[in-house]
């Protein structure tokens, strides 16, 4: 069973420049990738990624009061724009949130006046001359240290940490609670969203991801369980348990069923980089919202349509409550977002075509082209594609990242991290 193992990739993020994809996995772990220049001699490489870090950001904990074991799976990282010559992230498991700050090293002190090469202490009394220490050349060494801590503001597990447009504060939420913390300070958080009922039995929705706008630091959306999407002001009020807009899709009738407000569930939201639009994912969807309507979106994408006949069975496999991202290109002009048996989708906004493709060994020999695929739905299977009851559930691929500025993505399938880039000729 694989799901016991540690090295599940658990998030996927690209830093501003694109220069530096970082993963969380199960075990606790962060490893971050390096994009490799390209040389003159190996032009065809154009860039590979090879890891550049690995840390243990988080370790298993237990709650005495509460008898949780607090598990060491990294849920989120989001990286902080660069300022100097060091990078800083955030990773968050359920309850603890750490900033990390990524430094090179390659240079060491040495010729010390109270301590020998060796780093024993010399004899004060026999130091008959003072000196300069040098810095000398050393290979290069990558630190990761913790700059910050933010501990014990959540009750309930982290889905969410989103750093805002002003570099200083950032939020994170929970199933019942948004918070807004300084990144300077981590013994006190404002909490801004707090949709806990008085009595628990009345709680209708719990709150799924939460996103800050990327250029007005005031706004920020959240999406709720019962595929609705709140966008609020925090020049309003303090509190913003009231909002200034609120999204939602009225439901088609005719197409009812047990599972509707399951599948209508919202797994992830996400700002476009022009801040015009936001994109939420469900189930079996992909929808782009315009903020300036909140009665309906924009755009929907089927992701897997055809799985609509199989919900029963993926209700009794607990795959209908998987949650799966969804990211944006650099250009905000094609989206994408994944699917079961290691399949991932893109669509194309502005020619509203969309592509199936596989993250797997086989399809991925370095350099080679990813074919599309196609699932057939019934009636008589064509050579190349794949009927619907021969996909893998186990395979599913939930979390993507989009470089910032280029055609390259980065695919989490289970335990292993793919990366493609559009082919040049």
């Amino acid at each position: 069973m694989t799901s016991m193992c540690s090295d599940i990739i658990s998030t996927v993020e690209f830093n501003y420049s694109g220069e530096l994809l970082a993963t969380g996995d199960k075990g606790g772990r962060v490893v971050i990738f390096q994009h490799e220049q390209e040389s003159k001699n190996r032009p065809h490489l154009r860039g590979e990624y090879n890891v550049y870090s690995t840390f243990q950001s988080h370790e298993p904990e237990f709650d005495y009061l509460k008898s949780l074991e607090i598990e060491e799976k990294i849920n989120k990282i989001r990286w902080l724009p660069q300022q100097n010559a060091a990078h800083f992230l955030l990773s968050t498991n359920d309850k603890t949130i750490k900033l990390w700050k990524i430094s090179e090293r390659d240079k060491r002190a040495e010729g010390y006046n109270l301590k020998d090469e060796d780093g024993r202490l010399r004899d004060p009394f026999r130091i008959t001359s003072l000196r300069v220490p040098v810095l000398m050349p050393m290979d290069l060494m990558v630190e990761a240290s913790p700059r910050r801590i933010f501990a014990n503001a959540h009750t309930y597990h982290i889905n969410s940490i989103s750093v805002n447009s002003d570099h200083e504060t950032y939020l994170s939420a929970d199933d019942l609670r948004i918070n807004l913390w300084h990144l300077e300070i981590t013994d006190r958080s404002f909490n801004i969203v707090d949709i806990k009922p008085a009595n628990m039995e009345e709680l209708t929705e719990v709150i799924t991801a939460a996103e800050c706008h990327p250029h007005q630091c005031n706004v920020f959306v959240y999406s709720s369980s019962k595929g609705t999407i709140r966008l609020c002001d925090m020049r309003a009020a303090a509190l913003c348990d009231r909002h200034s807009k609120f999204f939602e899709e009225p439901e088609d009738p005719s197409s009812r069923s047990f599972f509707s407000e399951i599948i209508s569930s919202i797994s992830d939201v996400k700002f476009s980089h022009s801040g015009r639009y936001m994109m939420t994912r469900d189930y079996l969807s992909v929808k782009v919202w315009d903020l300036n309507m909140e009665n309906r979106p924009v755009e929907t994408y089927q992701v897997h349509e055809y799985l609509r006949s199989k919900l029963c069975s993926l209700y009794e496999n607990d795959c209908i409550f998987d949650k799966f991202e969804c990211c944006w290109n650099g250009s905000d002009s094609a989206i994408m977002t994944g699917s079961y048996n290691n399949f991932f989708r893109m669509f194309d906004r502005n020619t509203r075509r969309d592509i199936t493709l596989e993250a797997s060994r086989e399809s991925s020999k370095p350099r080679a082209t990813l074919k599309p695929r196609k699932v057939s739905t019934g009636g008589k299977r064509k050579k190349d594609e794949i009927s619907v009851d021969s996909l893998d559930f186990n395979k599913k691929i939930l979390h993507t990242a989009w470089h910032p500025k280029d055609n390259v993505i980065a695919v989490a399938a289970t335990n292993n991290l793919y990366i493609f880039q559009d082919k040049i000729n």
